[in-house]
């Protein structure tokens, strides 16, 4: 009796270090690239508008740049959050140049899922980008990649001086940031 308790408890042991060591990777893996105080990656693309964009346009503001997907719920749960925020402080004199901008950054396969998601949520500020993978997998379009991105949501938000303040800030956070800006 006593040799069954003892091959059960080392399996047990066994299996309880795998899943620490599974969920210890997963926690690394997903971990955002870039920590606060790094300067953003430059981000260059067309707009769904068909516009240039630059990120380096926004220098001098205040940016959330928020990638996301159609097929993401929790992304789609946090859309009216993000709406709220902007309606909230996108006309704010937070710097010289003004409120806060968001750069929205679809992780996407499908063109037209992407748009009629962004058009349902009512994303109403003018920087959308379709991040479009390559293949079948996820988050190696050319900005995700060089954001690091490994799971959505994920967001930077980015100082006036073009530095990554916060990764993965929550909305309520964001708001306290953006709050004591304007004080």
């Amino acid at each position: 009796m006593a040799e069954k308790r003892s091959w059960f408890s080392r399996f047990v042991n066994i299996l309880s270090l795998l899943l620490v060591l599974v969920l210890l990777g997963r926690y690394f893996y997903k971990k955002p690239k870039y920590k606060g105080g790094e300067a953003a990656p430059a981000i260059e693309a067309t707009t769904m508008n068909g516009e240039a964009f630059q990120l380096e346009q926004f220098r001098g503001q205040f940016v959330l740049v928020d990638f996301w997907g159609s097929w993401c719920g929790p992304c789609r749960r946090e859309n009216p959050q993000l709406v709220a925020l902007y309606d909230a402080f996108h006309s704010k004199p937070l710097t010289k140049k003004g409120g806060l901008e968001i750069l929205s950054v679809g992780v996407e396969n499908n063109e037209k899922r992407w748009k009629s998601a962004i058009e349902k949520a009512g994303l109403k500020w003018p920087y959308h980008i379709l991040d479009k993978s390559t293949s079948l997998r996820f988050f190696n379009g050319p900005i995700a990649g060089s954001y690091g991105i490994k799971e959505v949501p994920t967001k930077y938000l980015i100082n006036p001086e073009g530095e990554i303040m916060e990764a993965n800030p929550s909305v309520q956070r964001i708001y306290e940031i953006l709050n004591s800006q304007l004080n």
